[in-house]
């Protein structure tokens, strides 16, 4: 009898393991493959030129004189929620920029790669549904001069502030707020300045330095701590950014502590009661050892099983049973969610217990009307069910709870709960 009363108290804990709610970790995801979580972006790019001429490093502030636009193309991956990789192409027209007096412009592409850090997913924790997500960056990369007189190829060092806006799982808006800088050559000035000057016969007038071997501004002679050693560029990028890998977002992973604080509570209740069991058990034995051995003996002896069977059955069959449901539907995701369904609907019917049905919806998505409709109609689909398999609809009671965002991650709450009343 007792292996018998301890087989069933484990399966009834299994059954309850089954119908309880995983915690997850708020920080932590599973890994993804390489092929995951790759983006492109696609965007128009302005900017305004501060040269290496400028001798306060402002002179002016114009950017009709200042400013170019041009293109950007990049293509990046993230390797985790808050760390990424990306490569980032910008065509441009560019100017020089002395006392607004010249400005000859210049056309280049660079190619950088960026180091990006998502401080939304880093602070707050991994959101696949966030909306605005707040992404520093720094970067090192070359540019090409396409325009005789100025140096070929340089290094280009830049840092700035990417913000992604989601729309949807594949698609958002992107605007880059960046910095960079090249070494004080790249803009031709010197070039052009040394050009004129030849023309003329003698350097031009508000050039400070210049000569007719086209030293111009002197750039070099700068330390690379002081602004005037580089030409430099203040730009925004604007455009569209889409997810192209097959898997785009990250899977939360069970929160282990949590997880054994659960079981380790769970078994020590499933302890208690197996003790308090086995010592009922053994205080009935001991009666039954004492009756006559007649034909009422066994009778007496199935009714004490059965009795204490069914005490055990029921105090673990009152745990709460979940079906989830997909977002904005109330259509029953899994079939599967509605084998407890079925435990519970038989201890009803053989009890004649109430069954009490609860529709939720979750907060992080739709308006309070549209998810207290959506808990209303999944809670009804779920009483449906219970009346297919034969519990009467008088003893199923439907409550509506609405948004809510009682469990983590929030797709959870897209549920509706069975218990026994």
């Amino acid at each position: 009898m007792k292996k018998s009363l301890l087989a069933i108290a484990l399966a009834v804990f299994a059954f309850s393991a089954s119908a309880q709610e995983i915690p997850v970790s708020k920080y932590s995801v599973a890994t993804n493959s390489f092929w995951a979580n790759w983006f492109v972006q696609a965007g128009f790019s302005a900017h305004m030129s501060f040269t290496s001429q400028e001798r306060s490093g402002l002179d002016f502030f114009e950017p009709m004189n200042r400013g170019q636009i041009g293109a950007s193309l990049a293509i990046g991956k993230w390797f985790t929620p808050s760390i990424g990789l990306r490569t980032k192409g910008r065509a441009y027209r560019s100017k020089a920029v002395y006392d607004g007096d010249i400005h000859p412009s210049y056309s280049y592409w660079q190619v950088s790669e960026d180091v990006m850090f998502n401080l939304s997913n880093l602070l707050c924790g991994y959101n696949e549904t966030r909306v605005w997500n707040f992404i520093p960056y720094v970067g090192l990369g070359v540019a090409k001069q396409m325009t005789g007189g100025g140096k070929d190829y340089d290094f280009v060092y830049n840092g700035g502030l990417l913000n992604t806006f989601r729309i949807s799982n594949r698609v958002g808006i992107f605007l880059d707020i960046y910095a960079q800088a090249i070494e004080g050559s790249f803009d031709r000035w010197n070039t052009v300045m040394a050009s004129r000057a030849n023309v003329l016969g003698a350097p031009v007038a508000g050039t400070v330095g210049l000569n007719r071997a086209g030293m111009g501004d002197n750039w070099h002679t700068y330390n690379k701590y002081n602004s005037r050693y580089w030409d430099k560029q203040l730009g925004v990028d604007l455009g569209i950014q889409v997810n192209i890998s097959k898997t785009t977002t990250w899977n939360k992973v069970p929160d282990v502590d949590a997880l054994l604080a659960m079981n380790r509570d769970q078994l020590e209740s499933l302890q208690r009661a197996l003790k308090n069991c086995e010592d009922e058990n053994q205080r009935l034995m001991d009666v039954i050892a004492t009756m006559s051995k007649d034909d009422g003996q066994a009778q007496v002896q199935t009714q004490v099983q059965t009795q204490y069977v069914d005490r055990v059955v029921t105090e673990y069959i009152g745990s709460p049973a979940s079906v989830f449901f997909n977002l904005n539907s109330a259509k029953i995701a899994s079939r599967r969610d509605l084998v407890n369904v079925a435990d519970l609907a038989a201890v009803a019917k053989e009890k004649g217990r109430t069954l009490v049905v609860t529709g939720y919806a979750d907060s992080a998505t739709g308006n309070d009307e549209i998810n207290t409709r959506l808990a209303q109609e999944r809670a009804a689909a779920v009483a449906a069910e219970l009346e297919a398999m034969g519990v009467p609809a008088s003893q199923i009671e439907q409550v509506v709870k609405g948004g809510v965002d009682i469990l983590t991650p929030f797709e959870y709450n897209r549920r509706a709960t069975v218990t026994l009343k």
